[in-house]
């Protein structure tokens, strides 16, 4: 199973961007939704988690500005990105998190302006 990633691009300060991360086929098993990010130069960072039990988890810096959702019949996974801010540049790595292993997206950049 693959997971494509999309919706990124470059946007002023202030906008916003919804990235979607789409599942190939089926996976069995999911704990976790998850978003995370990496900026140039640095590690990459969990962003925000969608469990299965249905509980949602934002990282401090995103808190507030973005909202992540789920479509358990399309096999896919959102994250709405509001009042971006320039520190938000990174690429965006969608992943699904289940019991026996971790699946990847291949990440989109997003690129915000001052």
């Amino acid at each position: 199973v693959q997971l494509q990633a999309s919706g990124g691009g470059l946007v002023q300060a202030g906008g916003s961007l919804r990235l979607s991360c789409a599942a190939s086929g089926t996976i069995n098993g999911i704990w976790h939704r998850r978003w995370y990010r990496q900026a140039p130069g640095k590690e990459r960072e969990w962003v925000a988690t969608f469990s299965t039990g249905g509980s949602i988890n934002y990282a401090d810096s995103v808190k507030g500005r973005f909202t992540i959702s789920r479509d358990v019949a399309k096999k896919m996974v959102f994250l709405q990105m509001d009042n971006l801010e320039p520190e938000d540049t990174a690429v965006y790595y969608c992943n699904i998190n289940t019991k026996w292993k971790d699946f990847w997206g291949q990440g989109t950049q997003v690129t915000v302006s001052s």
